[in-house]
């Protein structure tokens, strides 16, 4: 008889290993696409992933069931990344205004040595994902989380209200501020909204010479994207979207890299499982 997620989390809290990792396995993709929007790099997504991971095994026991365990792990992931400071952008903060900046500074041509043999195609999509997690980094890190829960992964406005502290209404106010100003952006630059000045084609060999993109090295077409019977798995859609909202609501959902029973096996071992152990 299969365990209701109210059983399996009682079973992990007292040391069952396997119901901890069926816990993990179930939220892992929904926390590395949430780190993903909000560092803007997979390499860093998974580095945080890890440690939000470590911070839901040690604060499991505190978990009382009075909201959804997934609103519980959302509340966790986004306090935590909000404050995250060891990202590429974290350390070099970006905005609009440096963008457009950017944008504006011109194109180069895509010649074959540039691209080094591999699919024009390719690297333009490549760069549209890259550059659309990168583009979030623009916001501040509240207003960040704020339209990643919302159009991006279409949450209910008082489950946002709920993981922000904020009530749905003064959410749903902001959320519209928000996506008013990157509407803006997209209109002005983006090639995806009508506009001349950007596109992702243009753009390919002024990123790989400005090491932005790197032909050898695609992070993004490596990754394996979800199944939307998966993604509904966590994705409680609500808002309609509108038509500049789309490019983001519409962009994969990954499958998490993330190994769950290496991980739980390797920290087993090593010196943090005492702190968990206390925790």
């Amino acid at each position: 008889m299969q365990k209701t997620e109210a059983e399996t989390i009682d079973l992990a809290v007292n040391g069952d290993m396997e119901a901890l990792e069926s816990l993990l396995i179930g939220v892992k993709d929904m926390i590395f696409n949430l780190s993903l929007r909000m560092l803007g790099s997979p390499s860093d997504a998974e580095d945080a992933m890890q440690e939000i991971m470590i911070k839901i095994i040690t604060k499991l026991s505190t978990f009382r069931k009075e909201s959804a365990f997934s609103t519980w792990v959302y509340r966790i992931a986004m306090n935590y990344l909000i404050n995250y400071q060891k990202s590429m952008f974290a350390k070099r903060p970006l905005s609009f205004e440096y963008y457009a900046e950017d944008i504006n500074a011109g194109f180069i041509p895509n010649t074959a040595d540039i691209l080094q043999q591999v699919d024009e195609e390719v690297l333009a999509e490549e760069l549209k994902a890259s550059c659309t997690n990168v583009m979030l980094q623009c916001l501040d890190p509240k207003s960040r989380c704020i339209y990643v829960l919302g159009l991006m992964f279409k949450a209910d406005s008082r489950i946002c209200g709920e993981i922000l502290g904020m009530s749905p209404e003064a959410y749903r106010q902001r959320l519209s501020r928000i996506r008013k100003k990157m509407a803006a952006f997209l209109n002005e630059y983006c090639n995806l909204f009508g506009s001349e000045k950007c596109s992702c084609r243009k753009r390919v060999g002024y990123a790989i010479i400005t090491h932005r993109l790197n032909p050898k090295h695609l992070e993004y077409s490596n990754l394996e994207t979800c199944e939307e019977d998966r993604v509904s798995q966590f994705i409680d859609a609500m808002e309609e979207m509108d038509r500049l909202s789309d490019e983001f609501a519409q962009l994969p959902i990954y499958h998490s890299p993330f190994d769950t029973k290496k991980f739980l096996k390797e920290l087993l071992q090593s010196n943090s499982m005492s702190t968990i152990q206390k925790g």
